[in-house]
């Protein structure tokens, strides 16, 4: 029998790396590596079931989608370890190599090791929300027979994608359209998943074709997300039935993408937003610029760049903090007044303010951009946590944080018939925002109008008696 409850002295050990970073907080590099490293041991401590016993009800390759494994690898990952570039840039290196002329910004210098404390501090936060409400025990009252399973998983990609044009069309209802678009790319590529192993030709090659779409989709967003999440997705379902081939083909494959998607991006976008060409021209000049780069084996300076600034958003986080409180109090309870706002759907407040102009007004008040400028500095969750109420908030709303996407993922497969429709599909379709933690007002709306969709999702499908009640 799975120990339902996390013993609370294995909690507070996840918060140690964090409290020995800020005992050693006046030597910045020193502190700085304790809190880095600090992620790394909370990988391993929630990851290996040290604090609480992973789910057992499946294998460890069969539950991969859950918050503990996906949301907190990928959310936490990017969030805390992405920072060691930005770090080594700090302390004088370019493209791995010491620059011997470079003088070390102690204020910089101090100001990273700050951000990577609170980055730790939210990780524990974070994982110990997941850990205290990790709870799969209950069965499902719903099931589908299996035969069924993989049909209908087509289904949901073959119609979750006119579903989200459909929402782009009707003003006011937009927001609708993102869920529906990701919940039809994982559904769709969890399709493929089921097909191979079950041999089914016909499924195979239209769940394959419907992959290929999605992948070209990603490549011309202009975005390096999409196209990672792409083939990061399809190896995680491939994985419990072709472990060899996910481990030989897919990590050396993440690992090309992370070498080629800098000067890939750099180049598509410069054409493509520019005006230049168009999305399949910028696309062809794009892998051509990558591929050359990579045959002439020349450095590329954009690739330390985007490890350095756009890989990690710390250098934005220390503009916050330097601003705030210092010359900008914490904003308390704004934010989630400004959220509540951002839920009421523009077809019922045609006047509703415009989110990305509230989000914004906080990273033109911090200096972040020049209110002149037309970049999208967008604050990450962990910011406005921040925002909020300092350390305190950052502890308190990531708890909060990880709990919801924990709770959320257990009814979803109580409400589904178990993990491969309710995680694997749902919670990932619709909340895979969760995976990014974007700004309040984009990801608490984003949150409640899933859940109404989750929900009515439910009842369509057992007003149609395709979930049957056991």
């Amino acid at each position: 029998m799975q120990n339902n409850q996390a013993p609370l002295e294995r909690i507070i050990v996840l918060f140690i790396p964090w409290a020995l970073a800020m005992l050693f907080s006046g030597d910045p590099k020193l502190s700085y590596c304790v809190a880095w490293l600090g992620s790394f041991l909370i990988f391993f401590l929630t990851l290996t079931g040290w604090v609480k016993p992973l789910p057992t009800d499946r294998g460890i390759a069969e539950q991969l989608m859950r918050p503990i494994f996906m949301v907190q690898i990928i959310f936490a990952g990017y969030m805390a370890c992405t920072s060691i570039f930005y770090f080594m840039d700090v302390l004088g290196y370019e493209n791995f190599e010491k620059v011997a002329t470079t003088l070390i910004d102690k204020d910089r210098l101090e100001h990273t090791a700050q951000c990577q404390r609170y980055y730790c501090l939210a990780h524990a936060s974070f994982a110990s929300g997941i850990l205290m409400f990790m709870n799969y025990e209950t069965k499902s009252k719903y099931y589908i027979s299996k035969e069924k399973l993989a049909n209908l998983l087509m289904m949901f990609a073959v119609v979750s994608f006119p579903a989200s044009i459909l929402f782009t069309k009707v003003p006011g209802l937009s927001q609708f359209a993102n869920q529906f678009s990701s919940l039809s790319f994982i559904a769709g590529t969890l399709a493929l998943a089921f097909a191979i192993p079950l041999k089914k030709p016909g499924n195979t090659l239209i769940c394959f074709i419907f992959y290929i779409f999605n992948f070209y989709q990603a490549l011309t967003s202009g975005f390096k997300e999409p196209i990672i999440i792409s083939v990061l997705v399809l190896g995680i379902f491939l994985y419990p039935n072709y472990k060899k081939i996910v481990i030989g083909v897919f990590v050396p494959a993440l690992l090309l993408l992370f070498m080629f998607l800098p000067t890939y991006n750099r180049i598509f976008r410069q054409n493509a937003w520019s005006g230049d060409a168009s999305a399949d021209e910028a696309t062809q000049l794009a892998l051509d610029a990558a591929i050359n780069s990579a045959n002439t084996g020349e450095e590329d300076d954009s690739n330390w760049g985007f490890l350095v600034f756009r890989l990690s958003e710390v250098d934005m986080f220390i503009k916050f903090t330097q601003s705030t409180p210092k010359t900008i109090d914490f904003y308390g309870t704004k934010l989630f007044e400004q959220s509540a706002i951002a839920l009421v759907p523009r077809i019922f407040w045609p006047a509703k303010p415009i989110t990305e102009d509230l989000v914004m007004e906080r990273v033109f008040d911090a200096g972040v951009v020049n209110r002149a400028s037309s970049v999208s500095a967008k604050p990450a969750f962990i910011v406005d946590a921040y925002l909020t109420a300092g350390a305190p908030g950052i502890f308190v709303i990531m708890l909060v944080y990880g709990a919801i996407a924990q709770i959320i993922s257990v009814k979803a497969e109580k409400l589904f018939g178990g993990y491969i429709l309710g995680t694997a599909l749902i919670f990932s379709g619709l909340f895979q925002i969760m995976w990014r933690g974007l700004s309040f007002e984009f990801i608490i709306n984003n949150i409640f109008w899933s859940y109404i969709s989750m929900l009515a999702i439910h009842k369509i499908l057992t007003a149609a008696n395709i979930l049957k009640e056991v």
